[in-house]
């Protein structure tokens, strides 16, 4: 046909639609109005009722044509629109409702809305997109655009969503048309998406029952074969299908399989099965609404039954509405026949045609209005785009990070802000939005390797990008195609070449595409699925990059060891796994960690160990209290307590001692000229950091504070901070800001032995220290620990005053103190001398969860380096972790095992630690430990001390020192 004729029909389509009004126009109520239809219709139109014809609006005139044809000479029941534009389809859309005796149902497969067939009209998100957001709600709110879309341009009904389970990752016709592998994940945003479009006036469709999701054949070109029990299918594939049915799904489409346990006559699909559609849907699952066949035409099922038998066998099973069959007029002879033959009746005919018409009128086609074409692709276009950034931002997956993985910051970390970024991006062609983004925020060097390279085109930017010495390289994976195919996602193999040699500590791997794809990416450093690939994604993607929000979403299906469900969650600059860490040989470490909240030896803890770098174990136990004020979680806070002196203060004096500016044969007045003419001024630093200057071990500053019945001094004291009384000693009780010299005081007056000859742990050594470091950099203690080591490392619970940093309920109570403070010590030093110090002292002060605390001592293991960044001299912590006493097992700070560990008959800190470990423990029930020899370190945090210090428990049951060696245990099995 000429181009001339098919000017002329568009003419007479544009001006078409002007009659439809008048014609279906009617006020009759539904069953009326069905009956009435009903009545008007041949026996041949009412067969044509449950017709759905192919339709294209990027089709000629001779296409065109043919559909109107159907509609005329048949008055078939429904259009399926498939490709093409929204102001023709539009228009034919009037078109062909002006010509149809009976208003047509029209139908569209827009699983991701209007986008994933007309031009002109941007997609929203895929379901496996929205399957890795955690709140449903923005499923709701998607389907709620897509169906206003839908019903802006005239479609009655869309084929969407798929419910089904993408459990098979070799499945060529599901994958990302899936919402993923987790069945209550499906059925939940299934039900919302589907929630959505249908309040939204159209018909959704939940499809493809039984369940298309573990193939490996597409039913496009074959009949696909599941091989599972009924039992199975009901657990797992019919799971979202009956959540669906119960939240008031319209329709469902069922599907070309072949399942022998629903039917196992030869070659009988699902589709065309009267087990699978009436006896399961119908009557076992109770559905009430429409059915439809998947496609008719496609080849896996109709090699088998061609021609109008196929719709045949459709309307036997049970189906009400018959896809795409061969033909129309095949059809309706191919059911007459049927009917003379006693296969099919006018009864259930005359149910299906009623069914299919009372869905017509409840869809308002009996008021039917043409569609207004002005502004009509910005009406369709109107949301998507806000829909689309709000799920980009909810679905960005962290997948991996090196830094959870093993206390590491050489891997590539945010803020990227002041750092030498690399963007290298992956892709067929051209430039990306990423890289224009990147370069404008963070000025990143821009490198690209075409996926049509080869080796050693892209090893030229290889050597590029490493010679460059770059603090933070992204690399980014675009034009993946959305199946794996023969070409893997279009990833070629060149290009994994030179990824791999990129994929450092520094790097980060963004994957803009399936999430299957991240299957070329197991061994990825740190990877992020970012799931699609246009300007919104990848915008969504740099604002991740330059720490504009943190990522929530997760893995819809398993890729690599990653199982779904899996992704790293990231609370402001901490970093979270959301699962804890451990396996079955740590079953000992289980059981003696829940031992100890059994024995009341503390209501909560923490245990944490990492071998070669690696977290191996991690897990949070009990609760905050024995009555739950709530249960301890991995991220925890705990007051250290003398943990303090090895955290804080021996790490300080470690780095001013290789800088030259401590000297520990040096003298206390050498640096503290006030202690001059004091019976401290010349004890050597490496007596008092040795624990045998001679002084007194302990001095209960608090009780100087109180009256005589106990009672907090009037003079001393304030229920709130005002002037001159700021110093916060517990909740609602500030001490006097000038008390401090008055503990300096008592201190420097306190009485002194004979130094170096008898070891005496003193937290007054450590109050020296502490002001030491204080003198010496000008800094409070607190602020030189963050600035030297915490802040560096990303130690963002490691600190003083926690409250100051975070929320109550995520530090963990101590004692509930009598005597003095005479409350629950909640989010304030426990230790009473450091609390009326202002909560910062040498000895005690210090809070921190395990993971981070974990990493300082990481870094003391790995010689003095964090991911690239040297702290201390591997000299400088073998000096200070070695033994330097011939009266006790002290090294300078910290604590070790005996010397005759080895045969000891109570060795400490655990059996089968080495002489090489070193480390602490806290009064509030605390340690942490580092063996070298092994390359384990081992934390352990409780609140021991919960209601009261008078417990004995940790001690008795020496639940620290069985923890250290069921550890020890299961990673080193000969021990």
């Amino acid at each position: 046909m000429n181009n001339k004729r098919l000017f002329a029909l568009w003419i007479l389509i544009l001006f078409s639609y002007q009659s439809i009004n008048a014609q279906y126009n009617s006020n009759l109520p539904a069953g009326k109005w069905v009956d009435s239809v009903y009545k008007s219709l041949s026996k041949d139109q009412r067969i044509a009722q449950l017709i759905i014809v192919r339709a294209h609006s990027n089709k000629g005139a001779d296409h065109i044509a043919a559909v109107a044809d159907d509609i005329k000479k048949y008055n078939v029941g429904a259009l399926c629109f498939f490709q093409g534009g929204p102001i023709r389809q539009a228009n034919l859309t009037n078109y062909y409702q002006q010509l149809a005796k009976t208003p047509l149902m029209i139908t569209i497969d827009g699983e991701y809305g209007l986008g994933m067939r007309l031009d002109s009209v941007i997609k929203f998100p895929y379901q496996m997109t929205v399957g890795a957001v955690a709140d449903s709600s923005l499923a709701y709110e998607m389907g709620l655009a897509v169906g206003r879309q839908h019903k802006r341009l005239g479609v009655h009904v869309n084929y969407a969503p798929v419910v089904d389970i993408n459990n098979n990752p070799n499945n060529p016709v599901i994958g990302f048309r899936s919402f993923g592998e987790d069945k209550y994940k499906v059925a939940r945003m299934g039900v919302a998406y589907m929630r959505g479009m249908q309040d939204a006036g159209i018909m959704a469709s939940a499809k493809h029952f039984p369940g298309h999701g573990d193939v490996a054949v597409d039913s496009h070109l074959d009949l696909p074969v599941i091989n599972k029990t009924v039992d199975q299918l009901q657990e797992l594939e019919l799971y979202p299908f009956k959540e669906l049915i119960r939240a008031g799904v319209q329709s469902v489409m069922i599907g070309h399989l072949f399942v022998p346990a629903i039917d196992n006559t030869a070659h009988r699909a699902t589709s065309i099965s009267k087990n699978a559609v009436t006896g399961l849907l119908r009557d076992q699952l109770g559905f009430k609404g429409l059915t439809f066949t998947d496609a008719l035409e496609m080849d896996g099922v109709k090699k088998y039954f061609p021609g109008g038998t196929i719709a045949v066998e459709a309307l036997i099973a049970g189906n009400d509405m018959l896809c795409l069959p061969e033909s129309v007029s095949g059809t309706i002879k191919a059911v007459n026949e049927a009917i003379k033959k006693k296969r099919l009746n006018w009864k259930e005919l005359e149910a299906k045609v009623k069914r299919v018409l009372l869905a017509k009128y409840n869809l308002g086609l009996h008021r039917l209005d043409p569609i207004n074409t002005s502004h009509l692709t910005e009406d369709l276009n109107e949301a998507t785009n806000t829909v689309r950034k709000k799920i980009a931002r909810e679905a960005l997956t962290v997948v991996n990070l090196i830094n959870p993985d093993g206390f590491r910051n050489d891997f590539f970390a945010r803020p990227l802000t002041g750092k030498k970024v690399a963007y290298v991006g992956f892709n067929d062609e051209g430039s990306t939005t990423l890289a224009q983004r990147l370069k404008q925020d963070l000025n990143a060097d821009i490198y690209y390797i075409r996926y049509k390279d080869v080796k050693g085109q892209g090893g030229t930017v290889v050597k590029q990008v490493i010679e460059g010495k770059y603090d933070a390289v992204i690399l980014g994976f675009h034009d993946v195609t959305l199946r794996k195919g023969s070409n893997n996602f279009g990833i070629s193999q060149t290009a994994l070449q030179n990824w791999q040699q990129l994929n450092q500590n520094n790097a980060v791997t963004l994957v803009f595409g399936n999430p299957l794809s991240l299957g070329s990416f197991c061994m990825a450093k740190s990877l992020v699925g970012a799931y699609e690939d246009d300007a919104v994604f990848q915008n969504v993607a740099a604002d991740w990059l330059n720490s504009r929000f943190n990522a929530t979403g997760t893995l819809p299906v398993t890729v690599c060891n990653w199982k779904y469900g899996t992704g790293v969650i990231q609370q402001g600059t901490e970093v979270s796994y959301m699962e804890p860490v451990g396996d079955a040989r740590f079953a000992a470490v289980d059981a003696i960690a829940t031992e100890g909240i059994e024995k009341k030896a503390y209501p909560g803890c923490v245990v944490l160990a990492a071998r070669d770098g690696q977290i191996v174990y991690h897990k949070a136990f009990g609760n905050y209290a024995y009555d739950s004020i709530g249960p301890t979680a991995l991220n925890s806070i705990f007051d250290l307590a003398s943990v303090t002196k090895t955290s804080a203060t021996t790490v300080s004096v470690m780095k001013l001692y290789e800088e030259g500016r401590i000297d520990l044969k040096k003298r206390l007045e050498d640096y503290l000229p006030w202690t001059k003419k004091t019976n401290k001024a010349k004890l050597t630093l490496e007596d008092i950091i040795l624990h045998q200057a001679g002084m007194v071990p302990f001095i209960p500053f608090y009780k100087a504070t109180l009256n005589p019945d106990g009672t907090v001094r009037s003079d001393l004291y304030r229920n709130a901070a005002v002037e001159g009384f700021t110093t916060q000693v517990a909740r609602d009780l500030y001490i006097r800001n000038d008390y401090k010299d008055t503990i300096w005081k008592t201190i420097l007056e306190s009485p002194v032995e004979t130094p170096g000859k008898k070891y005496v742990y003193s937290d007054n050594d450590f109050w020296f220290l502490g002001k030491i470091v204080e003198a010496i950099t000008k800094m409070p203690l607190e602020q030189y620990v963050q600035k030297t080591f915490y802040q560096p490392m990303h130690m963002t619970t490691t600190g003083y005053h926690p409250l100051e940093r975070f929320p109550l309920t995520r530090i963990m109570p101590t004692e509930n103190e009598t005597g003095f403070r005479n409350q629950l010590i909640w989010g304030t030093v426990h230790d009473e001398g450091a609390a009326l110090g202002g909560g910062v002292a040498g000895h005690a002060g210090l809070f921190s969860d395990a993971y981070d605390l974990g990493k300082l001592y990481q870094m003391l293991l790995n010689g003095g380096e964090l991911n690239g960044q040297r702290f201390l001299k591997w000299e400088t912590i073998q000096y200070f972790t070695g033994y330097h006493s011939s009266i006790s097992r002290r090294a300078y700070g910290f604590d070790k095992p005996e010397k005759d560990h080895a045969t000891s008959s109570d060795p400490y800190p655990s059996k089968y630690a080495s002489q090489q470990t070193y480390g602490h423990t806290g009064f509030t029930g605390t340690c942490v430990w580092v063996d070298p020899k092994y390359n384990i370190v081992y934390i352990f945090l409780s609140n021991r001390v919960y209601p009261t210090r008078n417990s004995p428990a940790l001690g008795r049951l020496s639940i620290r020192g069985r923890i250290q060696d069921a550890l020890y245990k299961a990673l080193i099995p000969a021990l």
